[in-house]
């Protein structure tokens, strides 16, 4: 199981946005038990697709927002209804690594029992260390174009040059960023297979 720890930056400064992320990660992903909180500006949430729990992680370190922690390995079973009264290795790994995702590269961490968990982190952190710098009209080009756009539509849609549309692609490396989650999920769950 892959267990998402998501503690907010900054709460003492900012608004609560616990409860939005809640809504917003319970509509957007299928979670074995849902994002609850779990302690003041803290969310947790249990997954069971690589590709969902890399995707989100990726997204709300790269937000700037939140410090992320994913531990993945054995849970107790049954879980409980309650995210929050889950327990078990995973649970005890996220915990750590959102410790870590504090003082880290991209506000992500990872930790399990297996030596690859360091290098799957190296590589969300590089990967949420670039998305976080995108700018706004990459994020427009970039969110058509994974609703299956062409560049042309892309280009079409926002009034501007096809050019335009794959110079604001590849300067936020939209494409290669795309690429290296999907191999970041694929690693992870073969991970889980250990």
């Amino acid at each position: 199981m892959i267990v998402l720890t998501v503690d907010q930056r900054r709460s003492r400064k900012n608004e609560d946005k616990v409860e939005n992320l809640i809504q917003r990660a319970n509509s957007t992903v299928g979670p074995v038990r849902p994002f609850q909180r779990t302690a003041g500006d803290e969310v947790q949430g249990v997954l069971d697709h690589a590709g969902e729990a890399v995707h989100l992680a990726v997204m709300l370190a790269a937000s700037g927002d939140w410090s992320v922690g994913l531990g993945f390995g054995a849970v107790e079973e049954p879980l409980p209804e309650e995210t929050r009264a889950g327990r078990g290795p995973a649970f005890e790994y996220a915990r750590d690594a959102v410790e870590r995702a504090k003082r880290a590269p991209g506000n992500i961490a990872v930790a399990a029992a297996v030596a690859d968990a360091e290098r799957l982190e190296a590589e969300l952190q590089l990967t949420a260390s670039i998305v976080a710098k995108r700018r706004a009209t990459s994020w427009e080009a970039g969110l058509l174009m994974d609703q299956g756009m062409t560049q042309t539509q892309v280009a079409e849609q926002l009034g501007i040059s096809q050019q335009a549309v794959s110079m604001r692609l590849a300067s936020s490396l939209w494409f290669e960023t795309n690429r290296m989650m999907l191999e970041a999920a694929k690693a992870l769950d073969k991970l889980l297979d250990t």
